[in-house]
């Protein structure tokens, strides 16, 4: 999985009332819920502010365990007046098996759940993939592979309109479209060390990338939590972190 994906939301709980009338259609219910942020696993809400503005324009698609679960995942939303954006069906452009059903969320985002036999495996609900809509998808692929040997994840498909990558269960791709950006994500990816941490930080920073907060231990998290940050060419946080647990 992610470590997590977080995303700033302009109503926090007409945000959390979609994600937990859709989730909960496959089997997911939020490990934490508090007044200023609310989590499923590695997918989490927080509230806007000044340091972070609302998420728009992201895809992210929920693993489903089976086609009935894509279904029952769609028909809550749309049964909650969601916007649909995408019937659940077949979806042979992507894989011989795959099988999506698509909302919109509050702030207009794509909301998928899949379901795919030949799929990468992990636990339902958990986040099968993420698509950024980039201004450069050479720059952003540039970016991520020279992190990449840090957070755990390899170059899978390279294009010049689009460049995914895989981790051990769990991929994004980075999508050229000029028409709408996607603004203001935070990409979390698992380190088992500290000096995996030390080492992305240090080879961003080498390579010019820019700095969102230093190697180092963030106890406000949980005791241990070692995080460092920094920022993709799209402006969006990008950290690795040893939990130390």
């Amino acid at each position: 999985m992610f470590d997590h994906v977080g995303i700033a939301v302009s109503d926090l709980a007409a945000s959390e009332r979609f994600y937990r009338t859709v989730l909960s259609a496959l089997g997911a219910e939020p490990g934490y819920a508090g007044a200023e942020m609310v989590g499923w696993g590695d997918w989490w809400l927080g509230l806007t502010n000044a340091e972070h503005p609302v998420t728009r324009g992201l895809h992210v698609g929920f693993r489903a365990r089976d086609r009935a679960a894509v279904d029952a995942f769609w028909r809550a939303g749309v049964d909650a007046g969601y916007a649909d954006d995408g019937a659940p069906g077949p979806r042979a452009v992507y894989s011989p098996d795959y099988y999506g059903g698509f909302l919109l969320d509050p702030d207009g985002n794509s909301v998928e759940a899949v379901h795919d036999d030949d799929a990468l495996t992990g636990p339902d609900a958990s986040i099968d993939h993420l698509w950024i809509r980039v201004a450069d998808p050479r720059a952003s692929r540039n970016f991520y592979t020279t992190i990449a040997p840090s957070a755990g994840f390899k170059l899978a498909y390279d294009s010049a309109d689009r460049v995914r990558f895989r981790g051990e269960d769990y991929s994004f791709s980075l999508v050229r479209d000029a028409r709408r950006l996607t603004q203001h994500v935070h990409l979390a990816f698992t380190a088992d060390t500290d000096a995996a941490v030390q080492a992305f930080h240090a080879a961003a920073l080498a390579a010019g990338y820019r700095d969102n907060g230093p190697p180092g231990e963030r106890p406000t998290y949980h005791p241990g939590y070692y995080g460092a940050f920094v920022l993709d060419p799209d402006g969006h946080n990008v950290e690795v972190v040893n939990h130390n647990r």
